[in-house]
């Protein structure tokens, strides 16, 4: 029911117009934004008493391939409310809880991570930010990368640090930095902080942004949890999370460009017969549909295994790793099954591709991923 409920919203609301948002490098209409968040996407694994519809993470996985499927970018839109509320649920108090956690669950406030910055990329336990306390306020000086969203969200899980004494993750704390939602006019309104936008080959449904901090202040009852120096293990908590959901993008992905390469095969005719009549584009479309159902069942199995309470670091990190590389070998082979015609913009399969790209990277470059479950294997851990 869920997956048909998402199906018929992509088919209707996304897969029509998704090309051309892409395109003309737009930003998600906002009335689809709406519409995901009336279908409860924004709230779907947080607690009914916070707002949310309580599902596990498996419900979660259904739902971001299906909007992925249609487009990455509209897939995509829930990550930051998935990251944002595991960290408040996990390392809030309980009045940071109630204050924020319905908010985002009915979309009344589209939430940012602001993690990574310009010299760290991976190594988010060396980042620069600092925040130091000056009464009932935290001030901000530093500078972000590669923050998605950054214009229209509205609330910042920001990452700083707070003990200029250390140098690595133990002195870094969480903020809830709220901020001014941006127009296209004025992208950053909000006291001590500007931003620019970084143009992206491909992923530009929610653009992304450059940050930079100067005075920018937080309300002290904003730090994460009360406590300072938490915010890397607080970080750490959501990252299976956050990488099966992940996952679930590249699963949405791999399925699109099967079925755009498929379809183009039953329609090209060439020397008198449909492409999927020669065997090495049937072997393509083959592999492809193979490759994608053993990263779905593996998404599911991790989704499963944190639903069931487990530690799923190793699987989350084999179905982010597998997913990505399944995504971006079904685009690049449908691609190819377009011929020169795939490397035309007019065609979706080139967007496609581009979006794929960004699935090894984000969330976890797949080199990290791989050290991470090697680590993982090495100490003992299931596999």
């Amino acid at each position: 029911m869920i997956r048909d409920q998402f199906r018929k919203f992509v088919e209707a609301k996304v897969a029509p117009h998704c090309h051309e948002w892409h395109l003309k490098d737009e930003l998600i209409p906002l009335e689809v934004l709406n519409g995901v968040a009336e279908m409860g996407v924004f709230g779907l694994t947080l607690p009914e008493e916070y707002g949310g519809l309580g599902m596990g993470k498996t419900a979660m996985c259904v739902v971001t391939e299906e909007l992925s499927r249609g487009y990455i970018g509209v897939g995509s839109l829930g990550t930051r409310a998935e990251i944002a509320g595991e960290l408040i649920r996990l390392g809030g108090t309980e009045e940071q809880k109630q204050e924020w956690l319905p908010r985002i669950a009915s979309g009344e406030i589209l939430p940012t991570a602001v993690f990574t910055e310009p010299n760290t990329g991976s190594d988010l336990g060396s980042l620069r930010t600092r925040a130091v306390k000056d009464g009932d306020s935290y001030v901000v000086t530093g500078n972000k990368t590669w923050i998605t969203h950054a214009s229209r969200s509205d609330l910042m899980t920001l990452l700083v640090r707070t003990n200029p004494e250390t140098k690595d993750w133990r002195g870094l704390s969480m903020m809830l930095a709220p901020k001014s939602r941006g127009t296209e006019a004025d992208p950053f309104p909000t006291p001590g902080m500007t931003g620019g936008e970084i143009k992206v080959l491909g992923y530009r449904g929610m653009k992304e942004y450059e940050l930079g901090f100067d005075g920018f202040k937080v309300p002290a009852a904003n730090l994460l949890g009360g406590v300072e120096g938490q915010g890397f293990k607080q970080l750490m908590e959501t990252f299976e999370s956050a990488r099966i959901q992940t996952a679930a993008r590249a699963v949405g992905v791999a399925q699109n460009a099967l079925e755009v390469g498929l379809q183009y095969a039953k329609d090209r005719i060439q020397f008198g017969k449909p492409l999927y009549a020669f065997p090495r584009v049937a072997c393509k479309v083959a592999w492809s549909a193979v490759e994608t159902m053993i990263a779905r069942q593996l998404t599911y199995f991790s989704a499963r295994e944190k639903d069931g309470g487990h530690r799923c670091d190793i699987e989350a990190g084999m179905a982010k790793l597998l997913g990505a590389r399944v995504a971006w070998s079904n685009a690049d082979n449908a691609l190819q099954i377009h011929g020169g015609n795939g490397y035309a913009e007019e065609y979706q399969i080139s967007r496609i591709l581009c979006d794929a790209r960004i699935l090894n990277i984000f969330e976890g470059a797949a080199e990290i991923q791989a050290q991470v479950i090697a680590r993982g294997l090495l100490s003992g851990g299931r596999g």
